[in-house]
């Protein structure tokens, strides 16, 4: 019987796609927008109220994994809904379901272009929650990231020494931004304490 995404192990998925970071593709946008305007014609505004670019293909001063993340805002009522995973499933994702962790409550991922013979395809993420989320805070990380260079060209150099390291455990590779990432959105909170009491 023929693997699907749901069947692999941790192992399958660092050996058939290994992290690879390549220079910012402008054509990511429009991919993106593209994607994004097949979701809300398929699914529609009333379950979706907002659709993100964000990770670092959209930061255009960076390398990135060639990898399109969004970020999908929907109602309290409708996550882990079967009919909208089912709309999501006729558009070519897989679904799964992300327990929650630390300050993170439990949310939808999606996932499509995983071509499990190995031919390449553009990949998409989602991340789907409602706005209480503390995912959201991605795009502060995104915004903050495409206004302050210097800091971007640290997240490249780490990123791209992580990949060196971590080619094929992407485990670590994720676990080795986490500091980063949080260290960046303490600064984003205190420059926005400091804006707010000023």
């Amino acid at each position: 019987m023929k693997k699907t995404l749901n069947d692999l192990t941790k192992e399958d998925w660092n050996t058939l796609f290994p992290i690879e970071l390549v220079d910012h593709n402008p054509e990511w946008i429009n991919i993106f927008e593209n994607e994004k305007k097949r979701i809300l014609d398929k699914v529609g505004n009333e379950k979706i109220l907002r659709i993100e670019h964000f990770g670092s293909s959209s930061i255009p001063s960076i390398k990135s994994k060639p990898y399109i993340d969004l970020m999908i805002e929907i109602p309290k009522a409708y996550l882990f809904d079967e009919n909208l995973i089912e709309e999501f499933t006729q558009l070519g994702y897989a679904h799964f379901k992300v327990p929650a962790r630390e300050d993170i409550k439990e949310y939808s991922s999606f996932g499509k272009g995983y071509n499990l013979e190995g031919k390449k395809e553009q990949i998409f993420h989602i991340h789907m929650c409602p706005k209480d989320n503390v995912m959201w805070k991605q795009i502060d990380f995104r915004d903050y990231l495409n206004t302050n260079k210097k800091r971007a060209k640290e997240y490249e150099n780490l990123k791209l020494e992580l990949a060196s390291k971590f080619k094929n455990d992407r485990g670590s590779y994720v676990l080795g931004k986490t500091d980063f990432v949080n260290e960046t959105l303490e600064i984003i909170s205190r420059k926005s304490g400091e804006q707010q009491g000023a």
